[in-house]
């Protein structure tokens, strides 16, 4: 468990968002020290960001030498409502098609329409653990 306060009004708002949005953005650590952003399609799990990915793209790489990421929601078109989450991330499953999870597949169903089931579970087969160990939220 990550141990965040979701308590406060901040926190539950946080935590409302993180059980409704459809995308986060998930930030690593280049080779060369740069952040990289990249927006993903995730699930809010026990404390945890469950997040399927496309093989061999840069952030695998990324977080396979440096676990350490970022996790942020959109902000309000004002620039209010900001969640930002630090902490690490792991890759716990090279063949685990995002299909394979049913919840997953619930939350997404309307925006993987057009892809068959086996062109889906072949391009999102990579499954990430993010574990949060700090929120801010103003």
């Amino acid at each position: 468990m990550s141990g965040i306060d979701f308590s406060s009004e901040g926190g539950k708002r946080a935590l409302e968002r993180l059980e409704h949005e459809q995308v986060i953005w998930l930030t690593t650590v280049s080779s060369k020290g740069k952040p990289q952003s990249s927006p993903v399609w995730f699930l809010w799990r026990d404390e945890t960001f469950v997040i399927y990915s496309q093989p061999d793209m840069p952030k695998l790489k990324a977080i396979r030498r440096n676990s350490h990421v970022s996790l942020h929601l959109n902000s309000s078109e004002t620039g209010k409502d900001i969640v930002i989450f630090e902490g690490t991330a792991q890759i716990v499953g090279e063949n685990s098609p995002g299909t394979d999870d049913s919840e997953y597949v619930g939350k997404y169903t309307r925006l993987i329409e057009g892809w068959t089931p086996d062109e889906f579970a072949a391009s999102f087969s990579v499954k990430l653990i993010g574990t949060p160990t700090s929120m801010r939220n103003y």
